[in-house]
């Protein structure tokens, strides 16, 4: 595919600050239910964003969408509008063009491998496998290391769990399938079609003998928890996969608290500062044409950006949390956390390989990514 220039916007009138401060005005009149203020300055504001350009002017374009949203009461009709069979390879360039996601995601693969090291039969079950693209690289690494010693590689069964729409897991089978005539590694593969909160240990398929790893990359943020669900999903999920005695279960998540904040101009702000630096990193790493990153805008970040401003109660599917609230869950289900210290030098070291503004922490055994010091993702593990 052809590359295309990225043609960047920035409007002499309005530089970043200043559409900022009018994204906020918009969010303030419509809070107060000045009507006649927000029509007037949304339209303003749709006059000087754009989904290409400068990261301000694509964040500034999802926002004013959300606004509007709010006002017309349509977010969760946006959310669930947008096409679902583009989301899981939306999510794939994501992953590809954003360092801070994609090497989240290699922490988490790097430590399940590692520990499969040691093992005969390996269950892995993957909440949101996408186009598995994670798994693949991991699997080559462990065919690899058991390979240079003269041993036979462990038999691995992978689960991959995905929403309904997503058309791509025929393929991820025959990669699966290719990987491991390839590497001489015996692979099976099962694609389960649910959503996540409707999973069930039958569909798991857990069987005895095997030691089994479990990967959230980037789910539990969309199951609902206690404040909207007396069921609490988010919890219950928790607990059955406690049950089943995993050996690892890793988290990867955004760094961002929307979910307990309720007070939407509070919510609102949050949002723009978190999100920017997203953007920011993006057009930083960004190797792809603009219609893959615009894909990837749309069906994963501008998303989630609206029915963050333009939801509320059971309607605001995305509700993230810090790494600390994710702790207390995950402790509160029985967990354990695992250190990943020992991956926090080379996960740097990519990182650093984009920008020097990007960096990895560790803080209680959690990896924090950050851009310019704005801490975008964590890495975290449980036994």
């Amino acid at each position: 595919m052809e590359e295309e220039e990225e043609e960047e916007v920035c409007s002499p009138d309005f530089p970043p600050g200043d559409i900022k401060q009018l994204l906020s005005d918009c969010a303030a009149a419509l809070s107060e239910n000045k009507m006649d203020d927000f029509d007037r300055l949304i339209e303003k504001a749709s006059g000087v964003v754009l989904d290409t350009g400068e990261p301000i002017h694509r964040l500034g374009a999802y926002v004013v969408q959300g606004l509007k949203a709010r006002k017309l009461g349509t977010g969760i009709a946006i959310y669930y509008g947008l096409d679902s069979i583009m989301v899981p390879k939306s999510k794939q360039i994501l992953n590809d063009i954003c360092p801070c996601i994609k090497y989240g995601l290699l922490a988490a693969c790097g430590v399940i491998a590692k520990e499969m090291l040691t093992e005969e039969r390996i269950h892995i079950i993957d909440f949101q496998i996408g186009m598995g693209k994670q798994w693949m690289h991991c699997l080559r690494w462990v065919a690899s290391w058991f390979a240079t010693r003269n041993r036979d590689a462990p038999h691995v069964r992978i689960t991959g769990i995905d929403i309904p729409e997503n058309e791509g897991l025929e393929e991820v089978a025959r990669q699966f399938a290719a990987i491991s005539v390839e590497c001489k590694i015996p692979i099976e593969f099962e694609g389960v079609r649910v959503h996540g909160q409707a999973v069930t240990l039958n569909m798991l398929n857990v069987r005895p003998g095997e030691s089994l790893f479990v990967n959230f990359p980037m789910l539990l943020r969309c199951l609902p928890d206690e404040s909207v669900d007396v069921n609490n999903p988010r919890d219950r999920l928790l607990r059955m996969v406690k049950s089943l005695s995993p050996k690892l279960v890793t988290l990867v998540e955004e760094q961002s608290g929307t979910n307990r904040i309720t007070d939407f101009l509070n919510r609102f702000d949050y949002t723009l500062d978190y999100y920017l630096p997203f953007f920011e990193s993006i057009r930083i790493s960004q190797a792809r044409n603009i219609r893959d990153r615009l894909d990837a805008d749309k069906h994963c970040l501008g998303r989630d950006i609206v029915n963050i401003i333009a939801c509320e109660g059971k309607e605001r599917v995305v509700r993230q949390e810090l790494h600390f609230e994710w702790k207390s869950r995950f402790t509160s289900a029985g967990f354990r956390q695992y250190s990943l210290r020992s991956f926090q030098s080379e996960i740097k070291g990519h990182l650093r390989s984009y920008s020097p503004h990007y960096n990895v922490i560790e803080m209680y055994g959690t990896l924090l990514l950050s851009w310019k010091s704005r801490i975008l993702i964590s890495a975290s593990a449980w036994h």
